[in-house]
């Protein structure tokens, strides 16, 4: 029989709050209540006993942190109703629960927390996202980088919608993958471009691929491999995990820190709404990506800085753009340019490649998430570049690469480098973030978070 609170509120009368508890006391054991307000009628609570103890607080926040850490309960069953808990009041009440490892259910509706794996010996430094294309990727590379030249000896567990079937340990850090390795990779059925090939391509560090499918809406995955992927990289003895997120999914295993990356055009409601407060709860410090005027509004920007702010004071933010840099010279080449960025940052993208790496961009593409419009757009190039220069996402092997090995030109692959535009220096706060997490990983020593 599973330990429960529940939630009750001061809309219903207390004969029939007390009725409904008792019949969930029939499938559960009922712990106490935690009471939401409301006061048509019951006044500022349930004035006679309704059998069990009823937790109250300034806020329900407070009541319901207050009873789960004072009865350790299993799930939390929602008995109360509009107008005294909203749909939106739910999402964040669900989100407290899930934070504390409890259900939260109610008349229609279920959210679980997700089942995390054994912890790992090795700390671990999670960097999670709001979505897709907000830049995780960008910022762990950058992250490896960073703390591989301090001397910090990390790894990169790499979950992607386009992993491998198992669990796969690319060693960048021993071995350069040229085009080359990366099209022979693709021919025999893998998806070259995936994340963990990126990682080991940019930032020359030892990666886990690992794959997963489905996304539920507070970071949980319907399937993943990211457990087992966890013991392939505890097993190289590393002083830090860098573990990715993917999408807006987290990583199946107890973390010790978290950066979390946040699409400067995604607007404040991907913090402030659904599970967004949860996920500002989970971070140690916030990415902003995007945070220039071709993608977002300076207005907006701010009123996303300020929103999270609200939510989490105190909380590091970093403001940062993407700026490609060619992993190979292509000064004085001409230049065919594809990218996953929006179309209304190409031209900055292209007048940066021009100004600072020597380049002459003859065409582009936002398209390389597009298959069909990346053909029409190389297709239009003509013969006029003797360079493809791409992001490794999504196209860049199977179509881009293909397409250069078929008329004998070179493919050069482009990171993508986090530029500060305001708020925390980011390599400042990927230091002082993997601080914490090694800090917090001596703490726990082998027994998890």
């Amino acid at each position: 029989m599973s330990r429960v609170i529940a939630l009750i509120d001061g809309e219903h009368y207390a004969p029939v709050v007390r009725a409904a508890l008792e019949r969930l006391a029939s499938e559960h054991e009922v712990l106490a209540a935690v009471f939401a307000g409301g006061t048509e009628k019951l006044g500022e609570g349930p004035s006679e006993d309704i059998g069990i103890p009823v937790v109250r607080a300034d806020t329900v926040d407070e009541a319901l942190l207050h009873a789960i850490g004072s009865w350790r309960p299993d799930a939390v069953i929602d008995l109360s109703d509009e107008p005294v808990v909203t749909s939106a009041d739910r999402f964040r009440l669900a989100g407290l629960a899930l934070r504390a490892g409890v259900s939260y259910s109610g008349a229609d509706f279920a959210f679980t927390p997700a089942l995390l794996g054994e912890a790992t010996v090795t700390p671990v430094l999670a960097i999670t996202g709001t979505g897709k294309r907000v830049g995780k990727t960008a910022v762990s590379a950058h992250a490896a980088r960073t703390l591989t030249a301090d001397g910090t000896r990390v790894a990169v567990v790499a979950m992607g919608r386009g992993g491998p079937e198992e669990p796969e340990l690319i060693r960048g850090d021993e071995v350069a993958l040229t085009t080359a390795d990366l099209l022979a990779f693709a021919r025999a059925g893998a998806h070259a471009a995936s994340d963990c090939y990126e990682d080991a391509v940019m930032s020359r560090v030892a990666t886990v691929g690992c794959r997963r499918c489905g996304g539920g809406m507070a970071g949980a995955t319907f399937f993943s491999n990211v457990v087992e992927g966890a013991r392939l990289a505890d097993a190289l003895a590393k002083d830090l995990l860098l573990f990715e997120g993917s999408g807006a999914s987290l990583p199946p295993v107890p973390c010790d820190g978290e950066l979390l990356v946040v699409g400067a055009s995604q607007g404040p409601e991907y913090v402030t709404r659904y599970f967004g407060p949860m996920r500002l709860a989970r971070a140690d410090a916030v990415v902003i990506t995007g945070a220039e005027e071709a993608l977002a509004r300076p207005d907006a920007t701010a009123a996303l800085v300020e929103a999270v702010r609200s939510c989490r004071p105190g909380v590091p933010i970093c403001l940062v753009t993407m700026r490609p840099r060619p992993i190979e010279p292509v000064a004085g080449a001409r230049v065919f340019y594809a990218t996953t960025a929006p179309p209304a940052l190409l031209p900055v993208l292209v007048a940066h490649l021009e100004s600072v790496h020597g380049c002459r961009v003859v065409g582009a593409s936002a398209n390389l998430s597009d298959r069909a419009g990346l053909r029409r757009d190389l297709d239009d190039a003509g013969a006029t570049y003797d360079l493809l220069l791409t992001e490794l996402k999504a196209a860049a092997v199977d179509l881009v690469a293909a397409e250069g090995e078929r008329l004998g030109v070179r493919t050069v692959f482009a990171d993508n480098v986090p530029q500060d535009v305001g708020g925390a220096p980011i390599e400042d706060t990927i230091r002082t973030v993997a601080r914490l997490a090694v800090e917090r990983g001596g703490e726990r020593g082998h027994d998890g978070c």
